[in-house]
């Protein structure tokens, strides 16, 4: 049978993680060996968890000695289940909990269809999670749309998501190729892992599901969104939507992203707004176009 391994992040997430787990020891798992690996980013306070408490996961846990953010802490995990034999790895943050069939689903459409190097599923908000929580009324909530597969806006190189804040009454559920597989969850195989190599840690967190996406497409893998494996997450639970955070590194990554990727017009247009972000920008977009510029990535001027 081939090998499938799950890595999630934990990072002062500890009953996050630990309901996920619970949703994972109802998954169909029939159709491949499954192991759990939680990558322990916050070495302070490493989580405390009774794996025989989850022993048909096989569960497994790598402690950081320190935090290796989304990029290294996912390729830690990536390595060791490389080295372990694994056929397909599958990332998925910790904040979310997942159907029973959604990992079937994903493994079928990998192994049936040709030269797939990632695919991602149906991800809804948790219920209470929802941006705009007084749009739905209480059989809509479960149902709101987080992503249904990911489209680039090259124009202005942002990443988005198809089909957020909508209600699924059904207008997403074929499968199809996609932009980008979002590192919320997202499927790998081996063969494509080691033909174009894991994230890349530069980017620290944000943007690196993106980039690797494309570095996948640039060499003939496909990337599907598969609409019968759904999962729901509680979103931004670990960096918070407008934060000090986020501004630093998706404004630092949206230049390393674009400047690789993007076209020559377009790729002037983002100087010409990271010059207006030095000037007028807030404090952590001030630093992260200056780290852009002088090449201080990764983890960068972050604390």
């Amino acid at each position: 049978m081939k090998k499938v391994f799950v890595i999630t992040l934990n990072y002062k997430g500890d009953k996050n993680t630990k309901e996920l787990l619970e949703s994972f020891l109802k998954v169909d798992k029939s159709s491949f060996l499954l192991t759990f690996l939680i990558v322990d980013n916050y070495p302070k306070k490493p989580i405390e968890i009774d794996t025989d408490k989850y022993k048909g996961l096989n569960l497994k846990v790598i402690y950081n000695r320190e935090n290796l953010g989304f990029s290294g802490g996912n390729n830690k995990g990536i390595k060791y289940a490389l080295e372990k034999g694994a056929d397909y790895v599958l990332l998925i943050n910790n904040d979310t909990t997942v159907d029973a069939n959604f990992l079937k689903e994903l493994f079928e459409i990998s192994e049936e269809r040709e030269n797939v190097g990632a695919v991602a599923p149906k991800i809804y908000f948790e219920r209470g999670y929802e941006f705009h929580k007084d749009r739905y009324n209480a059989p809509e909530r479960g149902r709101v749309i987080w992503y249904a597969g990911g489209e680039i806006d090259w124009h202005n190189v942002i990443a988005k998501h198809r089909g957020v804040d909508e209600v699924d009454n059904g207008q997403y559920d074929e499968v199809t190729e996609t932009d980008f597989a979002t590192g919320t969850c997202m499927f790998l195989s081996r063969n494509a892992l080691e033909k174009v190599g894991l994230f890349d840690e530069k980017y620290f967190m944000y943007f690196e599901d993106t980039d690797l996406s494309m570095r996948l497409k640039r060499v003939g893998f496909r990337v599907f969104y598969v609409p019968r494996a759904v999962l729901w997450h509680k979103v931004a639970q670990s960096s918070g939507i407008g934060s000090d955070l986020n501004d630093y590194f998706i404004t630092r990554n949206r230049l390393l992203f674009g400047m690789r990727y993007a076209k020559l017009r377009t790729r002037f247009a983002l100087y010409r707004e990271s010059l207006r972000f030095l000037l007028s920008g807030r404090v952590w977009q001030r630093k992260g176009v200056l780290d852009f510029y002088l090449g201080r990535l990764g983890k960068g001027s972050w604390h």
